[in-house]
């Protein structure tokens, strides 16, 4: 039987751009203290650590780690693109959950180049070649940055099938904008009115430049835990990992639909999974932190985690269902779009953003009665891991 996973302390550090942050061992080791510090438990009652990260040599997880302690325990570096935080915080639940371990360090670093993403290898098979297959045959290719190419795609057929207005995009990202204003962890805290989001340049229809998440360097770390640890130190009740799926990508992925192709099958998939583990369903939700990359993702992700039905989300954007007020808080820390994405982190950075909501600790960002809270974190080539915490 499986063991229930406690999330007994989450640390992060204020998020920069690329040329402006520390280097990245730095970061995760000042990341990994905080969570230590909230748990107030020892590194060295530490069994394991997971270390994710993108950009870097191999082992920067151990040099990173070294920077706790060098007290010999096993050291997992991953990396599986943007759900790079999340993927490492699943081993990291199945090490506890199968007991494998106690307690567990995860964390989660980048330290990111200016620019958009590119591939760093030309010598050898593209891990995205099935996907840019997928976009040329449907759209073609142009000089915009691949991503927003494909997730700009995604949108451009969403609204093609129902009729979208732009601005519905546009408002996603004055929402993140607006959250942001409240999380003195974000990048970017100065609220932009949906005019000046309109009226930035245009990246990839309908992506505007203020729709596209900032390449950003930081890091964030969990301390998972067993119910029996907990108990030896004096742990109390704590937010809990109630339900959790990774997906990667189906025959359906690559078929001709850039909505497919950038995930949208996946997190469908991984979210009913959680559905059914957890015993809770997408109504039963709170606050949820989800993929914001780009706007167009973001509003693709609602109907994928069934906040709303499909064809669905317009509705949902301008009613206010999707912050204070409304149905559900998305991205109460800004998300991806106004907190920053540094690849490794992010998944680290929605784990602590939910545990803090869920302990009722999150200042202005604060959910009222946040209860149950869901996560979700996709990575092109792709996996998309989706995670339910409660508190309860």
């Amino acid at each position: 039987m499986s063991r229930k996973v406690n999330v007994i302390g989450v640390g992060m550090i204020k998020f920069s751009k690329p040329g402006a942050s520390e280097d990245y061992n730095v970061m995760a080791a000042k990341a990994a203290r905080a969570a230590l510090k909230d748990a107030n438990v020892e590194f060295e009652k530490v069994e394991q650590a997971y270390a994710g990260y993108v950009y870097g040599d191999s082992t920067c997880g151990q040099r990173a780690v070294y920077e706790l302690g060098t007290t010999g325990i096993p050291v997992f570096n991953v990396n599986n693109n943007c759900s790079t935080g999340s993927s490492a915080l699943m081993l990291g639940r199945q090490a506890i959950a199968g007991g494998l371990a106690e307690c567990v360090l995860v964390v989660g670093f980048e330290q990111m180049e200016k620019g958009a993403l590119g591939s760093k290898y030309t010598d050898r098979t593209n891990p995205l070649d099935q996907h840019a297959g997928v976009m040329s045959r449907t759209q073609g290719f142009d000089t915009s940055p691949p991503a927003a190419q494909m997730f700009g795609g995604a949108g451009r057929e969403y609204r093609w099938r129902y009729g979208t207005r732009k601005e519905t995009f546009g408002k996603i990202s004055e929402k993140a904008r607006r959250h942001a204003a409240n999380n003195p962890l974000a990048v970017f805290t100065d609220p932009l009115s949906l005019d000046d989001i309109m009226a930035s340049p245009e990246v990839f229809d309908p992506l505007t430049r203020y729709q596209c998440c900032p390449p950003t360097c930081g890091a964030a770390a969990a301390i998972l835990a067993s119910d029996d640890f907990a108990r030896a130190h004096g742990i109390g009740k704590s937010v809990y990992i109630a339900g959790q799926a990774m997906t990667t990508d189906f025959a359906s992925s690559f078929s001709d639909s850039m909505i497919k192709m950038v995930g949208y099958d996946m997190t469908v998939s991984a979210a009913a999974k959680v559905y059914a583990e957890s015993g809770v369903g997408p109504e039963d939700v709170d606050v949820v932190e989800l993929h914001d990359c780009f706007t167009a993702n973001e509003l693709l992700t609602y109907e994928g985690l069934g906040l709303c039905p499909e064809g669905g989300a317009e509705k949902f954007i301008w009613e206010g269902d999707n912050t204070y007020g409304g149905k559900y808080v998305t991205n109460p820390s800004g998300g991806l779009l106004s907190k920053g994405h540094p690849l490794g982190a992010t998944g680290l950075a929605q784990c602590a953003e939910l545990v803090w909501q869920l302990r009722g600790k999150a200042d202005r960002r604060q959910v009222l009665g946040a209860r149950v809270g869901l996560q979700h974190n996709l990575g092109l080539g792709g996996a998309c891991v989706v995670t339910m915490y409660r508190n309860d």
